[in-house]
């Protein structure tokens, strides 16, 4: 099954069931993702029933048109953001000539913001070329209701949604949050996401252990920047949302991210992030030779499965100057 969340002039926008081919949507009869996240056991078989009907052409429906998509959860109680892939941390740790990897031996997770989250098709402001704007490339899931100390059994059960996410980060504000010890906010902007979020099924034998084992494509003003493989994940999902909920319990739709996407390879499939590919070119040569991104940037990301399908869509932005913005 996949769902968006499409615009209607709303903060949350309106849900809808998208066809298997991302041709076609209709209206579900829940009005928002987040009000289905808190109704999933009763409403996900009938949703079924609607997609069913959708992809066989024996129900009303209209085009599907992603640049009217927000994110398929435009706002959420949590966003939690993990660094899943421990070659990504190996290659940085390398590069900066650090002492020791941060990781350890336990996943990395931080908490970020989840009260203003981007479309696929939105143009991203941000104040200054001058603060290392980055991309990364994730997957990500939504969660049902998570229990404190929740066993990978039920951590599993708990994932409703697999989607894309791009974690906007700012590198130069980075350098002097992570120095203080106190955790990160200004260097982490708005997150962006795919157009729609799937049921792991949709994805067949790509979705194994936990892992969203497809490669992730990403794209810099039109061309291949890099191709990790999602396989390479070394905490799946269950064992990350275990990780989280050892001392609380995990709200019905929160979203929880892979962190970015590596094989910690650059040279050989690129990258999900610039600052990977700048690490990987310090250890090569003594000096990143990649510039972070600049206004009118374009940024592309999508995954295709074995058929050369996108299951998620994709996810096309472009970076500007930030304007004042006012609430809606």
């Amino acid at each position: 099954m996949k769902l968006a969340s499409l615009r209607d002039g709303s903060r949350d926008g309106r849900l809808a069931v998208v066809s298997r081919d991302l041709s076609r949507a209709c209206l579900a009869p829940v009005p928002t993702m987040l009000a289905l996240m808190d109704q999933w056991v009763a409403q996900e078989p009938v949703l079924r029933r609607l997609y069913q009907a959708l992809n066989e052409g024996k129900l009303e429906s209209f085009a599907f048109d992603p640049g009217q998509a927000m994110a398929p959860l435009p706002r959420s109680f949590q966003w939690l953001d993990a660094s899943a892939f421990l070659a990504h941390g190996a290659l940085m740790t390398r590069a900066l000539r650090l002492e020791k990897n941060v990781q350890g031996d336990v996943p990395l997770i931080y908490q970020g913001g989840s009260d203003s989250l981007l479309g696929p098709c939105e143009d991203v402001p941000f104040p200054s070329e001058g603060l290392g704007i980055d991309f990364e490339g994730e997957f990500a899931v939504c969660l049902g209701d998570v229990p404190m100390g929740a066993t990978q059994e039920e951590a599993e059960q708990a994932i409703r949604l697999l989607t894309i996410a791009n974690d906007w980060s700012l590198r130069t504000l980075a350098v002097r949050e992570m120095a203080t010890g106190f955790g990160w906010l200004q260097c982490k902007p708005s997150t962006s996401f795919a157009p729609v979020a799937i049921t792991p099924d949709e994805l067949g034998r790509a979705w194994d252990q936990g892992r969203v084992k497809l490669r992730l494509s990403v794209s810099l003003n039109g061309a291949l920047f890099g191709k990790p493989d999602g396989a390479a994940m070394d905490y799946g999902f269950p064992e990350l949302i275990c990780h989280a909920a050892r001392t609380r319990r995990l709200c019905a739709g929160t979203l929880l991210g892979s962190g970015t996407v590596s094989e910690g390879a650059p040279q050989r499939v690129g990258s999900a992030c610039i600052a990977e590919m700048r690490g990987g070119e310090m250890i090569l040569h003594g000096e990143p030779r990649t510039a972070f991104l600049k206004f009118g940037d374009e940024v592309a990301m999508t995954a295709y499965d074995a058929e050369g399908h996108a299951p998620f869509g994709a996810l096309s932005q472009r970076v500007v100057a930030a304007q004042r913005q006012e609430i809606p």
